[in-house]
C-alpha cells in the first residue's frame, strides 16, 4: 500500500470529459429520434462503448494500471463486442 501513488485529475480534464460525455449523450438520443432501421441500434451501441470507455479511463483510472490491467479489460470488452455481434448477425440471417 506504500507504493501507491494518488491520481488527482484537474478541474479543467473533468470539465473536458464532462462536455464530451453530455455531447455522446446528445448524440445518442438524436440518433434514437431518426429512423436507421437496424443501423440505429448499432451506432446507439458505439456511442454507448465510447462513453463507457471514457469512464474508465478517467474515472476508474485505468490509464494509470499496469499494462495487464489494461489487457484484461480490453479483453472483455472485445469478447462482449463479439457476442453483440454474433448477436447482430444472428438477426439479420433469420
Amino acid at each position: 500500500m506504500k507504493d501507491e501513488k494518488q491520481h488527482i485529475s484537474s478541474y479543467a480534464s473533468l470539465t473536458v470529459v464532462l462536455v464530451i460525455l453530455l455531447t455522446l449523450t446528445t448524440i445518442s438520443v438524436l440518433v434514437t429520434g431518426i429512423h436507421l432501421g437496424p443501423v440505429t441500434v448499432a451506432v446507439a451501441l458505439v456511442i454507448a462503448s465510447v462513453k463507457v470507455a471514457i469512464v474508465i479511463t478517467q474515472f476508474m483510472h485505468l490509464r494509470f494500471e499496469n499494462l495487464f490491467l489494461k489487457l484484461a479489460v480490453s479483453g472483455v470488452f472485445t469478447l462482449f463486442a463479439l457476442v453483440i455481434l454474433i448477436t447482430f448477425i444472428d438477426y439479420f440471417f433469420r
